[in-house]
């Protein structure tokens, strides 16, 4: 149950909200009328047989397990000299749910936004008007915050899908090298890297990409960047291995793409990305 305050005419008003249903204190609004003793205000309009009417009413449109025969009763005593009814038994005679009642600190009566703002005409028409602006103020203000939830929210969603499909669109796993690539001797062992990680050599990527400066790696994220390393440490063993350019190339390349696709799922390594 989340409570929120609004302060009209400089009394405070107490808001709660419970499962679906929005109660503003009945206790709070009567202080305009009594600050004293604002309990006798509320009880001496549910004197009332227009109240007994109206709230009975509510409850028939609100709420299934309203007992009718009870509220009958009440209705035919409304009105009388030696009539009086508490909200308490109120709430527990009809089984009602438009009208709650807290014992403690911050506790009064309540009552849903409807029956509330009935009770405020009755105590002041001004304090009615004023009650109704600032009750509607909070609720735009609730809206537009909700709004830039939920839009922020589909925003990330959408920037987080786009980056993982860009990333597998943009070839974030290695191509296979073909037989031509395995065959080529490269003028240096960086090439081989390239080659293994990106599908591409150097001067390949240069001539593909003349409005670019700097080099291939310099547009590495980090996930292939994660890897470059790996395959810096792995091509030096295989080196001392004895193992000629084309099987380190196949031997790197399959390294390489196993790799991406651990790291493109990595959780760690999306929270470093972003």
């Amino acid at each position: 149950m989340s409570i929120r305050k609004i302060i009209v005419k400089d009394i405070e008003i107490q808001l709660i909200a419970n499962q679906l249903l929005e109660y503003v204190s009945l206790t709070d609004i009567a202080r305009f009328k009594n600050p004293s003793e604002p309990k006798d205000v509320v009880k001496n309009w549910m004197r009332s047989r227009t109240t007994i009417e109206f709230l009975g009413l509510w409850e028939k449109l609100h709420n299934p397990n309203f007992k009718g025969v009870e509220f009958d009763s009440f209705l035919f005593e409304a009105g009388s000299n030696s009539f009086v009814l508490s909200p308490q038994k109120w709430i527990q005679a009809v089984n009602a749910v438009g009208v709650i009642s807290k014992s403690g600190n911050n506790g009064g009566t309540f009552a849903h936004q409807d029956i509330a703002f009935e009770f405020a005409s009755w105590v002041s028409p001004e304090f009615k008007l004023y009650l109704l602006k600032e009750f509607q103020r909070l609720k735009e203000e609730e809206s537009k915050t909700k709004s830039l939830e939920w839009n922020l929210q589909r925003t990330l969603a959408k920037v987080n899908y786009k980056i993982h499909t860009d990333a597998i669109k943009g070839n974030l796993i290695p191509p296979k090298v073909s037989k031509q690539q395995i065959n080529f001797i490269y003028a240096s062992e960086a090439d081989i890297l390239n080659v293994a990680l990106f599908g591409t050599t150097a001067k390949e990527w240069r001539d593909d990409n003349p409005g670019k400066g700097g080099n291939i790696r310099d547009y590495a994220n980090l996930e292939q960047l994660v890897v470059l390393s790996n395959l810096e440490s792995i091509n030096a063993v295989l080196i001392n291995n004895g193992l000629n350019q084309s099987e380190r190339l196949i031997q790197l390349n399959s390294i390489a793409i196993n790799q991406m696709k651990s790291l493109i799922s990595s959780s760690q390594i999306k929270k470093l990305n972003y």
